[in-house]
């Protein structure tokens, strides 16, 4: 492979080390690094997953970011935090306010609420080579926060968040350019690599491809028969090559859709789940409304619970479009009845409202129904909600036990704020 024709850049990956579980560390006084701390989604329930782990406790128990509340050790030297949701956002927006005095924000592209690519062309004469800038960059997070990151260094974004997920958080800072590709990437399994999960894993095995180097040597025109256009990145990927902006505007502009979903907390059944979705649906609707949209497709998703098994995930399409909570409400009910096989127990629902159009009030109206007081009656109650919060009117259903919202309004992410 002749690299010489694709673009060289400084691209520092920042991974932050057990992101939830250092803020937790750091609020007690506790360093992050020593201490044996878990971050419990709800506390009040054995179940609850355990959202992050401090390295000391991976270490000494082997708790993974998939354990649950329950599996935890009977160890008096681990600490119980609860998730604070709006701790861990403001901590990560301070470090890319650090991260703004190196560089412009358009070179800066957050990747999760722990990870963040940054483009560092072009500062040697300010802060020297990319390897110094990125020791700077580690250097000043741990002073300022407390907390140690990973960073990872490449030629493109590709290398960087690579490099930094099979070196850097061992190392703390490890680099890989276009020429190391073949010693540092080619030998480990394809299952390794960012990008490549267990379904594309399991689908390249079949095909005799089990490492990088042998995914980099396989027939270019199979893989996109095979995967399309994802087999053509597959294959620059194990090339190292990675044409992806690094500077620019790097947040969606346009919406697709409004989605809201929600993994229960207990089984529900079919009359509960309709309280459920109607939350859900007020939510999505809210959600248009501000932005001014109105879409034609609406989906519901079902899961059923683990004894069950199974699902179902149908859309239907409407004439005319609608932000209206009981319009989307009506329809989901309707491919709830159509699809929902009688008997299962529920864990998970999701809603969307797709196809948008932009609302402009002036749709068309129906001689059967009062379309612009529905409308209105929708954004009266939503200028309710900005002015007094967002649980200053709800529905009578939402106060039930099988009702969401009021638990919801509480949270960020699905976890306690």
């Amino acid at each position: 492979m002749d690299y010489a024709n694709y673009p060289r850049n400084d691209i520092l990956c920042i991974d932050m080390r057990s992101f939830y579980a250092s803020v937790e560390a750091v609020k007690r006084g506790l360093d992050p690094m020593t201490a044996q701390l878990a971050v419990v989604g709800d506390v009040n329930r054995p179940g609850s997953i355990v959202l992050a782990a401090s390295p000391a406790l991976k270490k000494k128990h082997g708790i993974s970011n998939v354990s649950r509340f329950f599996e935890l050790p009977n160890d008096p030297d681990i600490v119980i935090a609860p998730a604070h949701m709006a701790d861990y956002l403001e901590v990560s927006i301070e470090i890319t306010k650090l991260l703004n005095q190196y560089v412009p924000k358009e070179a800066i592209h957050p990747y999760s609420v722990d990870e963040v690519w940054v483009t560092v062309n072009g500062l040697e004469k300010l802060f020297g080579s990319r390897w110094q800038v990125a020791a700077s960059i580690k250097r000043d997070i741990l002073e300022n926060f407390g907390i140690t990151c990973s960073i990872g260094i490449g030629d493109n974004k590709f290398l960087a968040k690579v490099v930094m997920d099979l070196y850097a958080k061992k190392e703390g800072i490890a680099a890989c350019t276009y020429e190391d590709v073949r010693e540092k990437l080619w030998p480990h399994p394809v299952q390794d690599i960012w990008g490549i999960g267990r379904r594309m894993q399991r689908n390249l095995n079949r095909m005799g491809i089990i490492t990088l180097g042998q995914l980099a040597h396989f027939s270019f025109k199979q893989l996109t028969k095979r995967f399309g256009i994802m087999g053509e990145q597959l294959y620059w990927h194990a090339w190292g090559v990675d044409l992806s902006p690094v500077l620019g505007n790097f947040t969606k502009t346009e919406q697709k859709g409004f989605g809201h979903g929600i993994s229960l907390l207990r089984d529900y059944s079919n009359d509960e789940v309709a309280v459920c979705m109607l939350d859900l649906c007020e939510e999505v609707c809210r959600r248009a409304r501000t932005a001014n949209k109105a879409g034609r497709t609406i989906h519901l998703g079902i899961t059923y619970s683990k004894t069950s098994g199974g699902g179902f995930s149908r859309s239907r399409s409407i004439p005319l479009p609608t932000n209206s909570t009981m319009d989307m409400y009506h329809v989901c009910m309707e491919l709830f009845g159509e699809f929902y096989d009688g008997t299962s127990d529920i864990r998970h629902v999701y809603v969307t409202l797709g196809n948008l159009h932009d609302d402009y009030g002036d749709a068309q109206l129906s001689l059967f129904e009062d379309t612009a007081g529905k409308k209105a009656i929708g954004y009266v109650m939503d200028n309710i909600r900005a002015t007094y919060g967002s649980t200053a009117i709800l529905r009578a259903t939402s106060y039930t036990k099988a009702g969401v919202a009021i638990d919801r309004s509480a949270k960020i992410g699905g976890h306690q704020a």
